[in-house]
């Protein structure tokens, strides 16, 4: 048997890709980006394509060829510069379905999220809402599950934010802390999804895949700091408006290619809660979702997860840091390109090549400023401003040693520039 698993490098798709290979299926992946996921899964056969641009049945039919089940793990959260969520979750969904009903696709798996519906109020929800309709509406053998809040020992997205918050010093920062929140570990999403494949559910029905007990973002927070060996900490309740603004500028990231989890489709829901029922799904025989406590007693909690949950907050921290000490410093240069050069003229440089130096060096700083902010040319940024402070150190070792000498270090200082710089590209990747 064969299935295609759309998202299989996420945080559900790799999952349910790891179960389905398990029992013996053979699997294969459909990503935009899986250059280290064919690295790090190469027994699954990997088949790159952009969903959002698979618009039409025909765009779908070379990667139905053999194929006996599809799993939809895919989605996005909010528009940016890399994501259409409509195409994305609702326009390739709906090709999709006419393309696998052409093919003969056994069995469709939808994996939606608890309050999904065509009316919510979200674009995100509003979209995969549309396509569970149309999917329900489809003459597809579907299954469509909406999991709660999916906790995994793979860090991303909201997952990776609750890591963050749950390390944060001496306080516990949240946003709507008195939200009521249901969770489900993403090996039961998994067994899920086989479940419904294997036939052991009822099949064209939507199932809400949540626990029992609905908990507090506080108490969640605060169980994931225990689970994670931190000590207790008050939970520090942040006002709306300043919640608002953080979420404004990760939306601003969004904009910029990054997909940071604090957004404002993520703050709606937050507000809005995780809550579905567990019911119809014991109902129909699949296996009740465990506790929280069972999920995080489940979680490995050694010493790389409290790394990553207090980097995950510096990540932001060091590339804005890093970026206005560039631009700044490229701003002043251009504001005081008599006194740059002037650093020049006195060691003996010719008046053009000291000015043009001046200038040069201020631009640069400036593009290298600009460009680390941008998800793209992160990398490329973050090595440039190593290689310019290389350079800087080089040319002023050449024209003015004395500047090692300078009470102030200000080539010293270059150092834990580059240092920084280094420390960006240490933990640039996003999964």
């Amino acid at each position: 048997m064969r299935a295609l698993v759309l998202g299989a490098y996420g945080l559900i798709g790799s999952a349910v890709a790891d179960r389905l290979i398990d029992a013996g299926w053979d699997v294969v992946g459909l990503g935009r980006s899986i250059k280290v996921a064919r690295r790090l899964r190469p027994e699954i056969a990997w088949r790159r394509a952009d969903i959002a641009t698979l618009l039409r049945p025909n765009d779908w039919t070379p990667f139905l060829d053999g194929v006996d089940a599809v799993v939809n793990c895919a989605g996005a959260l909010q528009d940016g510069a890399r994501d259409d969520v409509a195409a994305v979750q609702r326009d390739a969904m709906t090709a999709l379905y006419a393309a696998a009903e052409a093919a003969a696709v056994r069995r469709f798996v939808q994996i939606s999220a608890v309050g999904a519906r065509p009316d919510a109020a979200t674009r995100f929800m509003r979209t995969k809402g549309e396509a569970d309709a149309a999917l329900a509406a489809s003459r597809l053998d579907w299954t469509i599950l909406r999991p709660g809040l999916v906790i995994g020992p793979a860090a991303y997205g909201g997952t990776a934010l609750l890591r963050g918050l749950a390390n944060f010093p001496l306080v516990a920062p949240v946003i709507a802390g008195d939200a009521l929140i249901q969770t489900i570990a993403v090996e039961e999403v998994a067994e899920a999804v086989h479940a419904a494949l294997a036939g052991r559910v009822a099949s064209c029905r939507a199932y809400d895949l949540v626990e029992d007990e609905a908990h507090s973002l506080d108490a969640v927070v605060a169980a994931l700091r225990a689970a994670l060996g931190r000590p207790p900490a008050r939970a520090l309740r942040a006002p709306r408006w300043l919640g608002r603004l953080l979420f404004d500028i990760g939306d601003l990231a969004g904009r910029l290619g990054w997909r940071p989890p604090m957004r404002t489709a993520a703050l709606l829901e937050i507000e809005a809660g995780v809550r579905g029922d567990p019911d119809p799904w014991r109902a129909a025989g699949g296996r009740p979702v465990q506790s929280l406590a069972t999920t995080l007693r489940r979680l490995p909690s050694t010493v790389q997860e409290r790394w990553f949950g207090r980097l995950f907050l510096l990540k932001p921290a060091i590339t804005v840091t890093l970026a206005l000490f560039w631009m700044a410093s490229g701003a002043i240069g251009l504001m005081r390109l008599h006194e740059a050069a002037e650093v020049l003229l006195s060691r003996g440089a010719n008046g053009s090549f000291a000015t043009s130096a001046a200038l040069l060096g201020a631009l640069i700083d400036l593009a290298l400023g600009a460009a680390i902010l941008v998800r793209r040319t992160h990398v490329a940024a973050a090595w440039g401003m190593i290689a310019v402070t290389a350079l800087y150190l080089a040319g002023a070792t050449l024209f003015a040693p004395d500047l090692w000498l300078d009470p102030l270090g200000p080539l010293l200082k270059a150092f834990a520039v580059a240092l920084l710089a280094l420390v960006a590209l240490a933990i640039e990747e996003e999964r």
